[in-house]
Parts: structure tokens; sequence; C-alpha cells
């Protein structure tokens, strides 16, 4: 079975009346194993739920795969250290993952471990579409809708939340989990299993942007990210370069744009191709 991405465990509370015996949720933490055709890619430390959407996700922005159909079969499987996501590819998609196979171990707040050089770590981001034009009231709007369906987050207290957004839907999909990166491969294979397409809305991050959110955002075609929290400079650099309208800050009062802010309009919206 697979673990619960909840788990209740006894406290000492501390208030200012003294302390007292209690309970916390709390989330779960798993090892995921991410394996092609029977061989290990990625081991990932992740919230177990929404496995699938995981396995779709990652294997998009890693550039494993072009799309959800590129992934034959997927079996998540429950083993005694854990969880393994089960994928077979195709030739073509298993000699591209050949040429650039690596192996990585990743804890729930860390991108990047494994990668073998420098260069990877700043790779350029692909150039996003030109998406649409948003008001800041649908900014507004979009970020106020984050928190009802975070129901992880409002048991625990303790995991991020990655989003999509569209005016005419409102909240298309939301996903949470321990990692912020993880959260946000879990959106992008929801979204790829839907068949929707992210240049149509809004991303929504509940964390700060580092560059490697920024260039997962990229590689699912997102022309705009809206987070809760500050951007790193290098995220700036390169969601500048990706054509990416980077929103940062996000409250209920207002937001800071740090690049693109031409997709922001201050009066009348309107769509562009």
């Amino acid at each position: 079975m697979i673990p619960s991405p909840i788990v209740p465990v006894t406290c000492i509370v501390w208030r200012d009346n003294g302390a007292s015996e209690g309970t916390r949720a709390i989330p779960e933490e798993t090892p995921i194993a991410l394996t092609y055709n029977r061989a290990t890619h990625a081991v990932m430390l992740a919230t177990p739920a929404d496995l699938e959407d995981f396995a779709v996700g990652f294997s998009l922005s890693e550039g494993i795969i072009r799309a959800a159909a590129d992934i034959g079969e997927l079996e998540v499987v429950v083993i005694p250290d854990g969880v393994e996501l089960r994928m077979t590819l195709d030739g073509e998609r298993l000699d591209a993952l050949t040429r650039r196979q690596r192996r990585l171990a990743g804890p729930s707040g860390c991108g990047l471990c494994g990668l073998d050089s420098l260069a990877s770590a700043i790779r350029p981001a692909p150039p996003v579409p030109a998406g649409s034009t948003f008001s800041p009231d649908m900014v507004r709007a979009a970020m106020a809708s984050m928190p009802v369906a975070q129901g992880l987050n409002r048991q625990t207290r303790a995991v991020h939340a990655a989003a999509f957004w569209t005016p005419s839907q409102g909240l298309v999909a939301l996903r949470e989990d321990v990692g912020r990166h993880n959260a946000l491969d879990k959106l992008a294979g929801a979204l790829a299993r839907q068949g929707v397409a992210a240049a149509s809305g809004l991303l929504l991050l509940s964390s700060r942007v580092s560059v490697e959110m920024v260039q997962k955002a990229a590689t699912l075609g997102a022309p705009i990210i809206v987070a809760v929290s500050a951007p790193t400079a290098l995220a700036v650099q390169v969601a500048e370069a990706a054509g990416i309208t980077l929103i940062g800050i996000a409250r209920r009062d207002g937001f800071e744009i740090f690049t693109r802010s031409h997709r922001i309009a201050k009066d009348k919206v309107q769509h562009v191709a």
C-alpha cells in the first residue's frame, strides 16, 4: 500500500499557559525511484501523493519525454524502501535518455543534485509562447484561489504548492509536495495528462522562485509565473532570457513584476496569439 501523505505524531505543545501533550499532522517524505525500462534514473524524496503526475512531470522537465504519450506503461509499485515509478519508453526516447543519463539523489529542497557540470545548473531555458495578457485583478484572484485547495498544507503547514489558473476556469489544477520542485513537476504532469496548455493561464507557486523553478516553468511552456515570495537574481536573469513574465511577492494588496511586464495590463485585457 502506498504510504499516506500525512502522518499523525504526538508532541509536546507549549503555549503561554504551559505545556501539554498534543498531536500534529505532518507530511510524509518517501524515497521515490523513477525507473525507465527497469533502470533507475533518479531517486527523489517526495510526498507520496499524485505519483503518476510526478512521474510524467519529472520526465517532461528532465527532457526524457516530449509528451505524456511517450510513456508506454506507468506503474506505481511499493517496495520495502519506498515507492518505484516504473515507466517504459520506446527506442527513440530511450536513446535520448541514454545520451543524457545521470543519477541523482534529491532531498526535498534540492532540484539540482547529481548534475555533472556547472553549466548544467544554469542551462538556458527554452523560449515560452507569447501567451495572454492579464489584469492585476486576475493575478490577485488567481493567488487568492490557492489556499482553499491546499488540503495537505492546511493540515500540516509544511508543504509547497504549484497551481495553474485561467480566467475562464479558475483553478484548473493544484499539486502539493514537501519539495517545491516536486510540486511543480506534479503540476506539469497533471496538465500534460489533461492536455492543458500552460500558455493559456498563470503558473502559481507558494514558494520562492529559484532558477530551476524558472527552467521547469519554461519547459512546461508557461509564459507567466506568480509566486508568493521573491525570486533569486539568477531566476530573474533566466526568466528574462526565456521571455517569461516573473511576478513575486504576490499578496492581497499587490505584487511585484521583475521581468516582461507587458503581459500585465493596467486596464483593458487583450489576448494575443
